[in-house]
């Protein structure tokens, strides 16, 4: 199996790699791990990858055109059946099951976030789907990329000593976050939504809080049935749900 994973810190990927379970299956030959940095797909002195949200707020974000240039990379270097998954809190919960049905393949992309998050239009364009390692926050994805790695490497058949060992191995806030968008202000057709480039502040605020309403309900319900909310936020929702289209907040602002 080939895993390809797009990644600022490479070297991280080592300590995985190189020892244990998945580094016998390295040298065995029954998994290939191969890293792209989005560094290399700059096109500034400075190799910059990041820069500031739209709408304000701490942190910095990652911009959609060099990891998408990383992924499209890894894509053509993949087996055909390669899904892109990104790293990242908001995504589907990693279970064995997941693990098993993704080690039959001979391909996964792995996409590993940094910073305040990734701009939410490479994730419209270029990811496949989004995985989770739980309802906790990391300083980036590569710390999942390693526990995925790991997970596929007990998966693959003769990685293992005993073939039946496998067989028997058994937020910051309750919502997910809201989307993210930085530079440039249109990608791929899709323009930042319009309320982030407004300068309102509680306007941005509300919006935030909304769709961070909207995802939870539509992605991780179950975190929902356990909070209390405020009638503003119980109102923020019911708007959410009336809203047409899917949890695509920049879908409809193109120049198409």
């Amino acid at each position: 199996m080939e895993v390809h994973a797009v990644t600022l810190i490479p070297e991280l990927l080592m300590a995985v790699t190189e020892h244990g379970v998945t580094g016998r299956a390295v040298r065995r030959g029954l998994l290939d791990v191969r890293t792209w940095n989005p560094r290399d797909y700059t096109h500034d002195a400075h190799r910059t990858v990041d820069d500031r949200a739209y709408g304000g707020g701490p942190g910095m974000v990652l911009k959609a055109g060099p990891l998408s240039a990383a992924v499209a990379a890894a894509r053509a270097g993949a087996p055909a059946d390669a899904r892109v998954v990104y790293l990242s809190p908001q995504g589907r919960p990693i279970e064995q099951s997941l693990l098993r049905a993704r080690s039959r393949a001979a391909g996964l992309i792995l996409v590993c976030g940094r910073y305040e998050g990734v701009d939410e239009r490479f994730i419209e364009t270029s990811v496949d789907e989004e995985w989770s390692l739980g309802d906790y926050v990391l300083s980036g994805g590569e710390l999942a990329a390693m526990v995925v790695i790991d997970a596929l490497a007990r998966l693959q058949p003769g990685a293992l000593g005993d073939a039946g060992s496998a067989e028997q191995d058994s937020f910051s806030g309750a919502l997910l976050d809201h989307p993210h968008y930085t530079r440039p202000e249109v990608f791929a057709a899709r323009r930042v939504p319009a309320v982030l480039l407004s300068g309102d502040h509680a306007a941005i605020a509300r919006w935030r809080r909304q769709q961070a309403l909207g995802r939870t309900w539509r992605r991780r319900p179950e975190l929902l049935a356990g909070m209390r909310l405020s009638e503003a936020d119980v109102r923020l929702l019911e708007e959410y749900k009336r809203q047409p289209g899917d949890d695509n907040p920049g879908a409809g602002d193109s120049d198409e």
